[in-house]
């Protein structure tokens, strides 16, 4: 049987329909080939990208906060204290309390210094020091405390006799049990309570921090508790030798080891950073302070460091500021807080932080 003729105009048409078949076969071969290849890589990119971008946010960020410490962390050596004033009103003065130090505890530093426990207008009963003391207690950084005159120096009974020299050894008794600060975190102290000779005085003390050596020592305010009445100022005179004493060794110590600064921590003004001429006219009337600022100057002319003096003499509501006479600094604290940087090297070695 003879196969049957196909016209030629339709085998042409058969044979163009037949390459485009067999291409299109061919390219969804491709196509199927090629689909899962994609399908993998872009999640991989996708991965990648993902993992790339937060790790460059978190370069940035490091860098960001590397800047931010480089430019806020202190020097090598510095460190920041704090200062309490206690005179504050009759009223409140728990919550004054507590409220400085939660904001002291907030900048911190390596220590807080309270130069007082309590202002005038308080009642000096065991109640109220020792709810001070649990307050003291509760600082989140080393508290060193150092009585101020309110604290017992203007204490009365209840026959309106003073009661200074008891009032004094019962607060010795609640605070100075232990030979270190107060504070949930301690500082070690040297008292001169350790010394049998002085054993009442704890509350002399002196501590070094970063080359720096800090000393505390009962110079009450109101003229150092010296009476001008006839009569034998027992308590002044006895706390008169203790105070010589302790002042020739801290700054002995401050000599002897070089240190390049000192912070001596009083609650009355002594005036050792003003003129001696000042104090002439006070010949005719004795000052419970001569012996104590002749003693400070005699010793800072031979000191070869920088001396921060530090009282709790009450200031208007100007902010604190040191006043410096030669080799000799001075600083008032009032009824609030203060911070004070310490800048080894420098040429002002105590700075005042401000907010």
């Amino acid at each position: 049987m003879k196969p049957q003729s196909i016209p030629r105009r339709s085998a042409v048409r058969w044979l163009a329909a037949r390459r485009l078949a067999v291409g299109a076969a061919l390219r969804a071969a491709a196509s199927a080939a090629i689909v899962p290849l994609v399908a993998t890589a872009l999640p991989a990119a996708a991965v990648l990208s993902a993992s790339a971008v937060p790790q460059a946010k978190a370069a940035q960020a490091a860098s960001a906060a590397q800047a931010h410490n480089d430019k806020a962390a202190p020097g090598k050596g510095e460190f920041t204290f704090v200062l309490l004033g206690h005179n504050f009103g009759k009223d409140g003065g728990d919550a004054e309390v507590r409220r400085m130090l939660a904001e002291a505890d907030r900048t911190d530093p390596a220590f807080i210094i309270a130069t007082g426990i309590k202002s005038a207008g308080e009642p000096c009963t065991d109640r109220l020091y020792e709810a001070r003391r649990d307050l003291m207690n509760s600082a989140e950084h080393p508290l060193v405390l150092l009585p101020a005159g309110s604290d017992w120096a203007e204490c009365r009974n209840s026959n309106g006799k003073s009661n200074a020299t008891e009032r004094l050894n019962r607060i010795r008794e609640l605070f100075f049990i232990e030979p270190d600060s107060l504070g949930t975190c301690k500082l070690a102290l040297n008292r001169q309570s350790a010394i049998a000779k002085f054993r009442d005085y704890a509350e002399n003390t002196y501590w070094e921090q970063g080359n720096i050596l800090f000393v505390t020592i009962n110079v009450p305010a109101k003229n150092n508790h010296y009476l001008s009445e006839a009569g034998r100022n027992s308590e002044y005179e006895d706390r008169m030798v203790a105070n010589r004493a302790w002042l020739h060794r801290a700054f002995l110590t401050a000599k002897r080891k070089k240190l390049p600064g000192m912070v001596l921590v009083m609650d009355g003004d002594i005036g050792a950073h003003v003129e001696q001429g000042f104090f002439a006219r006070l010949s005719q009337k004795r000052d419970g302070f001569t012996e104590i600022r002749r003693i400070v100057r005699s010793q800072a002319d031979k000191y070869s460091g920088q001396l921060l003096l530090v009282d709790n003499r009450k200031q208007d509501k100007a902010a604190p500021a040191i006043s410096w006479n030669k080799n000799v600094g001075h600083l008032s604290l009032g009824a609030e807080w203060t911070a004070l940087r310490v800048i080894p090297g420098s040429a002002s070695l105590f700075t005042l932080e401000r907010d």
